[in-house]
């Protein structure tokens, strides 16, 4: 049976954002442009900055204007924007784990995660809301920054421990695919599933955390991505274009170190749950280096000599990280 006005139950829009605020604006305008209004939108401040404060503020009277209150949450309190401001800088990984700690506290029932760096569209609730009766993890399509249809890399070949690039793009017969991981640009999932597998892991700081996220996920449900098109990013990024249908993007020296890393962690989850396979995980962090160094070479040259030590830095921490004796796994919720 179609929901009435095509809304999700208890829907909380999570925001992780740090030194962004211009960006930040763009996608409150978005989100005031929605054509359903969520339960409650978390905004994850990582920086504490008095000028995202009063953001925040402005965007809340007007969300208040627009939507009015909501349902009262179990403190009582009616207001839809929350807002927490972090005393450290948490990464994306330590943001979205918070923010979606607060809401499931709040008594949220679906979480809808994203970056500063994004803009919603007006239907995105309509579009996600037909999928949500049969699943529970939900991965939405996007345009990227100029405008065009951006390929997300939805199929994670678990015994490499890397995406798989070359997946096809085509949804099939039944209008979505299948998958193992999860972004949280846009990535939607439900309560149960948070009470199961518990919160996002902090630990990764940034890069690998939703993926493992819906590698978590693809053990207690079957995740799914669809075409329906939810948002845009909105920043530009520097890459080069593999044969028209792949880029590789531009991306920092602390990107470059924490995804060498944060292998040492997608490890220790592949051990907890069985897949682990030593030689085979070594092949994939041996062709996610090269990745990395084809990168620099391709399009960050001038971080050459820098990208490169963090790469190695990563990749040794990595190993430390793999026999980490005081290492555990997130705890369920239940």
């Amino acid at each position: 049976m179609k929901k009435p006005n095509n809304t999700i139950d208890k829907l909380a829009l999570i925001v992780t954002t740090y030194k962004r605020q211009q960006l930040l604006e763009t996608l409150f305008d978005s989100i005031l442009a929605l054509e359903q209004a969520p339960w409650r939108i978390v905004i994850v401040d990582n920086e504490q900055s008095d000028q995202t404060a009063d953001m925040v503020a402005a965007f809340a009277g007007k969300v208040t204007g627009q939507w009015g209150t909501t349902v009262a949450d179990q403190s009582g309190n009616e207001e839809r924007v929350v807002y927490a401001p972090q005393t450290e800088n948490l990464g994306g990984a330590g943001g979205f784990s918070v923010g979606v700690a607060k809401a499931y506290e709040l008594g949220a029932a679906w979480f809808w995660v994203m970056d500063d760096d994004v803009a919603v569209l007006p239907d995105a609730i309509a579009k996600l809301s037909k999928w949500t009766d049969k699943h529970e993890v939900i991965q939405g399509s996007r345009f990227d920054y100029d405008g065009g249809p951006f390929y997300w890399q939805y199929d994670f070949i678990v015994p490499l421990g890397i995406p798989n690039p070359i997946a096809p793009a085509a949804f099939g017969p039944a209008g979505y695919r299948v998958m193992d991981t999860l972004c949280f640009e846009g990535g939607l999932f439900n309560r149960r599933v948070v009470t199961e597998i518990g919160l996002p892991d902090p630990r990764f700081f940034i890069y690998w955390d939703d993926t493992m996220y819906g590698y978590r996920a693809s053990k207690v449900t079957n995740p799914i991505v669809v075409p329906d098109v939810i948002l845009r990013r909105t920043r530009e990024i520097g890459n080069w274009d593999i044969a028209g249908v792949r880029q590789l993007n531009s991306t920092s020296d602390m990107n470059r170190y924490h995804i060498m890393r944060n292998r040492g962690y997608m490890a220790r989850y592949f051990m907890t749950y069985g897949d682990f396979r030593p030689l085979v995980f070594g092949l994939g962090t041996v062709l996610t280096a090269a990745k990395e160094v084809i990168r620099l070479v391709m399009v960050d040259r001038e971080h050459l000599k820098t990208g490169l030590v963090q790469i190695a830095k990563g990749w040794w921490d990595s190993r430390k990280l793999m026999h980490d004796p005081t290492w555990k796994l997130m705890p369920s919720l239940k």
